[in-house]
């Protein structure tokens, strides 16, 4: 197996030395955003999602909201993802929800005839005569990033909820049916274990995740700003990358050096 991985390496490696000694350029296209089953990711105008990002099925991404280069934002399992005003994913990190989370439970949990939904108004409409799986706190494993929130680079984010103004470290985890609330700050490398509630007001860290201190009204604020500069850095980001793509100029530029380009 070794012998085949080296061998198959060495081949891939002389065959791209042998396009680049004879001028050849190869090009990947990728997909930012992506329909799955009939779910087709939803921004507005202003909303920024890196060239290399990877938004796939029923994601919202509201105004000025950003995911950045390499993050993977994917809600392929019939439940939704959020993503609110002005909060930002950040370069590597996954935000992604459960089909059916470990210790769900098959029930509706209004039991009514109608539909329901999570406390947000997000989640799956279910009938009453039918089964929907839920978290053992009675909700669909939806994923909620709410308003003037940081998700750090290499975070985590599977089925849980994250309340507005709170800034998520980067390489922090956080599992199904975690609620963080308002106005919190996770230490780089938290991990909020599943179905933990972390009450507003705090700084957290920690793996498991701890209690560190109360957070004064500077670090609040510092939380808003930080999510603002991360809008503003956006719209810069967003005027260089073209809606049309920006390929064309560097086929020009080979072009004028006489090369030819291949896509790959």
């Amino acid at each position: 197996m070794a012998t085949k991985a080296v061998v198959g390496r060495g081949l891939r490696e002389a065959g791209a030395a042998l396009k680049h000694a004879s001028g050849l350029e190869v090009f990947t296209r990728h997909r930012p955003k992506m329909t799955f089953l009939n779910q087709k990711p939803f921004q507005t105008n202003d909303t920024f999602i890196a060239p290399t990002a990877s938004v796939i099925g029923n994601v919202t991404n509201w105004d000025e909201s950003s995911v950045w280069y390499n993050a993977v934002v994917r809600a392929d399992s019939g439940f939704p993802i959020t993503i609110g005003f002005c909060s930002n994913v950040q370069e590597g990190a996954v935000v992604t929800t459960l089909s059916c989370a470990k210790g769900a439970v098959n029930s509706d949990p209004l039991k009514s005839a109608g539909t329901h939904t999570n406390a947000s108004g997000d989640g799956v409409v279910a009938g009453g005569g039918e089964v929907g799986k839920v978290l053992e706190t009675g909700f669909p494993p939806v994923t909620h990033i709410g308003h003037y929130t940081s998700i750090g680079s290499g975070s985590v984010l599977v089925s849980c909820r994250v309340d507005d103004f709170c800034d998520v470290g980067d390489k922090c985890t956080i599992l199904e049916g975690a609620w963080v609330e308002s106005h919190v700050i996770l230490e780089p490398g938290s991990v909020v274990p599943p179905y933990t509630r972390i009450p507003s007001g705090g700084r957290w860290g920690g793996n498991p995740i701890k209690f560190l201190g109360e957070l004064g009204d500077g670090a609040k604020d510092g939380i808003k700003k930080k999510a603002e500069g991360r809008g503003v850095m956006a719209k810069e980001h967003a005027v260089e990358f073209l809606p049309v793509g920006s390929t064309y100029l560097h086929l020009e530029d080979l072009e004028r050096e006489g090369k030819t380009a291949i896509l790959g």
